[in-house]
């Protein structure tokens, strides 16, 4: 099962190094391969503490249906990529026009393969995919501020931030943690360098 937005981009994307496609209840063990992994887990909204847990909340039909993977061949699936499209806020008169026009993004790689670019390429496939198939106005996204290598990406990506909020994000440790909140609009987008 693909979302409906899902079903609209034309899968998979292929970037210079890698293939970017729709996630199946087969591929929970290769994601749950680097998910596991402390430094992975610590900054994800949900991190199971089994490979069944994990099997039960990835296999989920409307995870599934939200969640991109990204493969390197060679190699097999490196990372994942949420796509959530959604309504951007909109006062009660004009809500029908506000329905799906955004998107939110969510990212995990595996550590053995950071530092190569290949998360920033992927996210970057999909943003190109947001803005033009999807034909959406304005993509984000959101961090711990102590996650400092998931916002100077958005950086790189020609995102701006858009927030950075002062203990507002209880991390599971019983920390109270800054958060970051990235967005970027079509219009911008398109002004990028390619």
């Amino acid at each position: 099962m693909t979302s409906p937005a899902l079903d609209r981009i034309a899968l998979p994307l292929r970037t210079e190094r890698l293939i970017v496609r729709a996630s199946t209840a087969g591929d929970s063990d290769a994601v749950w391969r680097y998910r596991r992994i402390d430094e992975v887990g610590r900054w994800l909204s949900t991190a199971p503490a089994d490979a069944e847990a994990f099997r039960a909340h990835f296999t989920d039909p409307e995870r599934l249906a939200v969640t991109l993977l990204v493969e390197l061949p060679g190699a097999g699936v490196i990372g994942d990529i949420m796509l959530r499209v959604e309504a951007a806020w909109a006062q009660t008169e004009v809500r029908a026009q506000a329905e799906g026009v955004q998107a939110e993004l969510g990212w995990a790689m595996d550590p053995a393969h950071q530092g190569r670019g290949y998360a920033t390429e992927a996210v970057r496939a999909v943003m190109a995919a947001c803005f033009t198939e999807l034909g959406l106005r304005r993509v984000s996204a959101g961090c711990f501020a102590a996650n400092e290598a998931s916002w100077r990406m958005m950086e790189r990506l020609g995102m701006r931030r858009e927030e950075h909020s002062r203990g507002t994000a209880l991390h599971r440790s019983g920390e109270w943690m800054d958060g970051m909140s990235y967005g970027l609009l079509q219009e911008e987008w398109h002004a990028l360098p390619a």
